[in-house]
């Protein structure tokens, strides 16, 4: 990423120069010299956005698939399987649907299959999405966890608020 910002900004100055010569444009150098500080800057800048675009489509992506993997999950626990299967069972039947939500659970089931706390797995979940539907997810299965209340109904009444907001 910082090599792709560095050759941007060094190749869009370069090219405006190689495009100003074989034009034989007149231009004052102190106007060459803006334009190429602001192209460089341009460069440097570029792959900033590019970033931002890609984690801003992933999160709409994430956002709305959601609510249909949680009607999964409460699915899931209710048919009796635990909340480590039920994640797992999520991360490998939302491939198709929804790749960006397949992926975030998949990868939350390889860090409970490590040996990782389900409690640190969710709150990874919460920070690699950076949404707050999630963090309120992974806030409601910690306290359910913690204070042993129904997992299926609670989720089922996250889903239906999430579906809405949706």
């Amino acid at each position: 990423f910082s090599g792709a910002k560095v050759v941007f900004a060094i190749s869009f100055p370069l090219v405006f120069f190689f495009v100003r010569l074989m034009a034989q444009w007149v231009i004052s150098s102190l106007t060459f010299l803006f334009i190429s500080i602001l192209l460089a800057m341009a460069g440097f800048y570029l792959p900033n956005l590019w970033i931002r675009m890609k984690i801003s489509s992933r999160k709409e992506k994430v956002q709305q698939g959601l609510p249909d993997a949680l009607d999964l999950m409460v699915v899931c626990v209710e048919a009796g399987t635990g909340l480590d299967a039920a994640i797992n069972r999520v991360g490998e039947e939302m491939k198709l649907t929804n790749k960006a939500v397949s992926e975030e659970f998949r990868l939350m089931s390889m860090e409970l299959r490590a040996g990782k706390h389900r409690r640190d797995a969710l709150k990874n979940l919460a920070l690699r999405t950076g949404l707050e539907d999630v963090n309120s997810l992974v806030t409601l299965l910690i306290q359910t966890e913690r204070f042993g209340t129904s997992l299926a109904q609670a989720l089922r009444i996250h889903s239906d608020s999430m579906r809405t907001k949706r």
